[in-house]
């Protein structure tokens, strides 16, 4: 196989939400998501995903593929699931609108096709960010429910994203390696190997 098409699960794309909105997610997150350490709070574009020595070249072919996207703003305020058969959920924010996240996503994948494992489902491409798990139907509905009602719905503009990179336990907080940016010229951030990590 060639060495561009390796993938791994030390590496992603996500949209991250800006820091000042952490703190709601990542409440929930603390008590319900037993990924809080490894991962920040974030929406997946792909994963698994190449490797960081991959990060630069990357970039710079997602800015030129994203150059006409321009910055758009979704809403966090409904919680959905995923049910993974066995009497296993997974919970989640929605996307509002979802079209501008799945656009992104499919063009990410038209660089990177072989990193396309997100939309490899029956129902596709579900943009969402995972805030915990649950173990049985009744439970897990009974949670969702506590969640909504106690949730008060997050805007937020997103402007770029990321690729994220974690070196293997203890040390596997993923931390970001590149930001692109959306827009005109879909500039990017030079990958140097950052230290920015995901914060529990």
């Amino acid at each position: 196989m060639d060495s561009a098409e390796v993938k791994t699960f030390s590496s992603a794309v996500v949209i991250i939400p800006p820091p000042e909105l952490w703190r709601p997610i990542q409440s929930l997150r603390a008590r319900h998501d037993r990924h809080f350490a490894r991962w920040m709070p974030h929406i997946t574009l792909a994963y698994p995903f190449r490797l960081k020595e991959q990060f630069d070249s990357l970039a710079l072919q997602f800015g030129e593929a994203c150059r006409e996207i321009r910055p758009f703003e979704i809403e966090l305020s409904e919680f959905r699931f995923f049910d993974h058969g066995r009497d296993s959920y997974t919970l989640w924010l929605a996307t509002k609108p979802p079209e501008p996240v799945a656009a992104l996503q499919a063009a990410i994948a038209g660089v990177t096709p072989d990193c396309n494992d997100v939309a490899q489902f029956e129902a596709g491409f579900s943009p969402h960010l995972s805030v915990g798990q649950a173990r049985g139907e009744p439970a897990m509905r009974k949670l969702r429910e506590t969640l909504q009602a106690g949730w008060q719905p997050l805007r937020f503009t997103i402007s770029e994203f990321c690729l994220v990179w974690r070196n293997e336990p203890p040390d596997d907080a993923f931390r970001i390696g590149c930001r692109v940016r959306l827009g005109e010229g879909g500039q990017s951030q030079p990958c140097e190997g950052s230290q920015e990590r995901s914060q529990g």
